[in-house]
């Protein structure tokens, strides 16, 4: 498979799993199951009254850490906190409780910013900036430059050792695809075996789909070992209710990088609203990895 369809994938695997989750936001799956039977179209609505097509913070905040590692990849971190400004400014339907708290009190320094915030309510151990982490594996052929990066664009936000280290087993994945063509559940196994993890490679998960990173990831785990096509992996997510956009982004993600491009259904890429950004992201990441050696 070509490198842009991987890229390509990925991206587009976050905002349909994204598109899709959101409606079902919050609900249980009970909810789910009486509102809308077993949902597979992107419809919109749920609690941001979404339109068809529209994606949430986590496509957002993903195309903030893409667009500012293009812009300068060798010291990215100024230019994706000015993507992620420019973003709150524009005063978005969702953002999340921490996300929201550090860019409030953001006052030049980001990891102070995000110290403070987990000072301030207690804990920062969301899934904020595991759902927008994946554009630091698809930027850079290294290795050192994905762990270094991913571990910046979280600690920006979420001063947890517990974030850090998800995104980095989440690259590790993403990076294990892309540059030595490991098949996705090799990859996840070759990251989760042997961790506290380990139980969700092969058993539902015994806790709610919220928004606490060691639940979202137990989930996005057990979702991409378990299904068989993109197609279920993001419908199962959408069905579970919960913390479901950003279950959805985070697995659609990997899956979309396992799958392709054309692996994702032509009636969700199509209905994506910002189609053509991730698209024209995808190139501009396709032709970075060029002049940096990929």
């Amino acid at each position: 498979m070509e490198l842009i369809e991987r890229i390509k994938g990925g991206l587009f695997g976050v905002a349909v799993g994204d598109a899709l989750g959101g409606t079902t936001e919050f609900m249980s799956r009970r909810e789910v199951e009486n509102v809308y039977g077993y949902l597979t179209e992107i419809v919109g609505g749920g609690v941001w009254k979404l339109e068809p097509g529209e994606v949430t913070d986590d496509t957002m905040m993903t195309l903030c850490v893409a667009e500012g590692i293009l812009e300068n990849p060798r010291d990215p971190m100024q230019a994706i906190g000015e993507k992620y400004l420019e973003w709150f400014r524009s005063k978005p339907k969702d953002i999340g409780n921490i996300i929201r708290h550090v860019l409030q009190g953001y006052d030049g320094n980001w990891f102070e910013a995000a110290f403070l915030a987990h000072m301030d309510l207690g804990q920062s151990a969301g899934n904020g900036s595991l759902m927008r982490c994946l554009p630091a594996a698809l930027c850079y052929p290294k290795l050192e430059d994905v762990e270094k990066v991913t571990r910046i664009q979280s600690r920006m936000t979420h001063y947890d050792e517990q974030c850090d280290q998800t995104c980095e087993r989440y690259n590790r994945i993403a990076y294990h695809m892309l540059n030595e063509a490991v098949p996705l559940r090799a990859a996840i196994e070759r990251e989760v075996r042997g961790t506290e993890y380990e139980s969700s490679l092969d058993r539902e998960p015994d806790c709610e789909p919220s928004g606490f990173i060691v639940h979202t990831w137990r989930w996005a785990i057990y979702l991409l070992m378990t299904s068989r096509s993109f197609e279920e992996t993001v419908q199962r997510a959408a069905n579970l209710g919960g913390d479901s956009d950003t279950i959805g982004a985070i697995a659609g993600g990997l899956a979309g990088v396992h799958y392709g491009y054309e692996g994702i259904p032509e009636r969700y890429r199509d209905r994506i609203l910002i189609k053509d950004r991730l698209s024209a992201v995808s190139e501009q990441i396709v032709e970075l990895r060029r002049r940096i050696g990929a």
